[in-house]
């Protein structure tokens, strides 16, 4: 293990049994692919419906945050690729304890989201086929993906890479549709021009504090991100790979999220029923695009398969890697002969089967109960990203090795304490908030009860290890 964050030589071995066979093409498009999910396609309207226009600042908040710890975690990762990543990174950091404790909050949080997306999908599977029962979907849906993870990580980068592409497709149509529609090109469609953006009340209708609860929102539609992190194990040439996929992120970012959303709260009124509940469907329909919500289904359903897909891998390289360092059973990290940690993918899609069971007893509860109990661990998960690369960074220029390192976070250590300033301001405005107050407190003792595991399994281990 190595201590300090050192430019890891080109030659670097494969990870214990993980073979480098994702392919560049994949890596970039499964990170341009990463930020478009079930947050943008679904949770965009939820913000818009109580910050209004002013969402655009909530997303360009949350955009800056997530860009600086992609760039953190992409520095590190680009140093020392590692199945584990940020966990990894940080027990270099801060110690074992608090690296597998990361790691560890973050394989619950995934297995949650697994299941979460698996039902989303199923459910609105079930609307659009009401012959064929949720339960039915969802079990359909993860023994497909299951199987796109045991085959191996070429074939596993090449659907995540289509999954992408579809995403991506949508969103540049979607834009260029509303683009048309504001610019009057589309003669089934009367444009106001840019008059909703200040209609209705204002900008910001309903001031600071939509704003703030919009943020609270937001966020959390960045999650899944880290993935670039995770799979740059598993690529030829890591250095270069996660370099070009973080150098997009900026972009990709400010044409995907805030484009979209510039484009929802122009075209209509963000007091709109039907942008709350569906904007991407809500605006097509504005433009009299036929069969767009039979277009739009489709697509959203591939965004949550595409992150369970992306999910499942996550969470599998995650145990194993925590396997590797003896922090869970030596049974899940060994790999097959095609490079794929078998027991870590079953054990990762364990939860979700039980899900399926759920959907059949409890289908309209599932989804919301699995959705609040992910809570606010991506929040946890970033802090402990910048804090172990200012340490890594702080002992890097220390030993003389910064100047080796193939990505750098730009502005260090000011941005730095800039993440951890805006990271602090989310919890705070989290704690006046019902609902965001009580998964932040729930987040807070489940990585408390997990430091507390590991902080005895590690002094046991330690023990036994001095009797010897």
């Amino acid at each position: 293990m190595t201590d300090t964050l050192v430019a890891a030589p080109a030659t670097t071995a494969e990870p214990a049994g993980l073979h480098r066979a994702m392919k560049p093409r994949q890596l970039v498009m499964m990170s341009l692919g990463g930020a478009i999910g079930a947050g943008l396609f679904v949770g965009s309207g939820a913000g818009i419906a109580v910050a209004g226009p002013a969402i655009l600042i909530s997303f360009l908040v949350a955009a800056v945050l997530v860009v600086f710890i992609m760039r953190m975690m992409g520095e590190m990762a680009a140093a020392n690729p590692a199945s584990g990543a940020f966990s990894t990174h940080t027990e270099a950091a801060l110690g074992p304890v608090a690296g597998r404790t990361i790691g560890w909050l973050y394989w619950i949080q995934v297995i949650i989201v697994i299941a979460a997306e698996a039902t989303g999908a199923a459910a609105i599977t079930a609307v659009a086929l009401p012959g064929v029962p949720q339960w039915a979907s969802a079990l359909f849906y993860m023994v497909v993906l299951t199987g796109v993870n045991l085959v191996g990580v070429k074939r596993f980068g090449e659907v995540e890479f289509w999954f992408a592409a579809i995403k991506i497709t949508a969103i540049v149509a979607f834009l260029a549709v509303g683009i048309a529609m504001i610019a009057g090109w589309m003669p089934t469609f009367d444009t106001t021009g840019f008059a909703n953006l200040t209609a209705h009340g204002g900008f910001a209708p309903t001031g600071i504090a939509g704003i703030a609860a919009g943020l609270l929102i937001v966020v959390f539609a960045f999650g899944g991100t880290e993935i670039i992190a995770i799979a740059a194990a598993e690529t030829s040439d890591p250095r270069r790979n996660v370099g070009r996929a973080v150098r997009t992120l900026v972009w990709r970012i400010l044409v995907f999220y805030i484009g979209s959303v510039l484009v929802m709260v122009t075209i209509l009124p963000w007091t709109s029923d039907d942008l709350a509940t569906g904007p991407f469907v809500a605006v097509l329909q504005a433009g009299a695009v036929p069969g767009a919500a039979a277009v739009m289904t489709v697509i959203v359903v591939v965004a949550l398969l595409s992150s369970l897909n992306a999910m499942l891998f996550s969470a599998s390289r995650m145990i194993f890697s925590l396997s590797q360092r003896g922090s869970a059973h030596p049974a899940f990290g060994r790999t097959s002969k095609n490079g794929v940690p078998r027991n870590a993918v079953l054990a990762s899609v364990a939860f979700g089967f039980i899900a399926v069971g759920l959907n059949y007893a409890y289908p309209d509860k599932v989804l919301p109960l699995l959705l609040n109990a992910v809570g606010s661990t991506i929040l946890v998960l970033w802090t402990f990203v910048a804090v172990s690369h200012m340490v890594l960074r702080r002992r890097a220029r220390r030993d003389g090795t910064e100047d080796t390192l193939p990505l750098k976070m730009w502005g260090f250590p000011y941005l730095s304490y800039a993440t951890l300033g805006l990271l602090a301001g989310i919890v705070i405005l989290a704690l006046f908030d019902s609902a965001a107050r009580t998964q932040l407190l729930a987040t807070g003792a489940l990585t408390a009860a997990i430091a507390g595991t590991c902080t005895v399994l590690h002094r046991r281990k330690t023990e036994a290890m001095s009797l010897r």
